[in-house]
């Protein structure tokens, strides 16, 4: 079942998230349809870690970046 990310914005920049099997689908909320990105469940808890610890600076296109 997808689910919209707690972070999401209410400016549209929404990711949905779901949980199978085997993998982790994350996927634009505009865009239900469309592609998804698949990550391994380890990958995925990496990745969502280093967001938490700032490691992961989230940008805009077109936004200068964070240091």
């Amino acid at each position: 079942m997808w689910r919209t990310s707690t972070r999401s914005g209410g400016e549209g920049d929404c990711v949905e998230v779901a949980a199978f099997a085997e993998a982790v689908g994350v996927r634009d909320s505009k865009d239900r349809r469309g592609p998804a990105l698949s990550f391994a469940p380890g990958a995925w808890v990496g990745f969502v870690e280093a967001t938490r610890s700032g490691f992961v600076a989230a940008t805009r296109a077109g936004a200068p970046d964070r240091p």
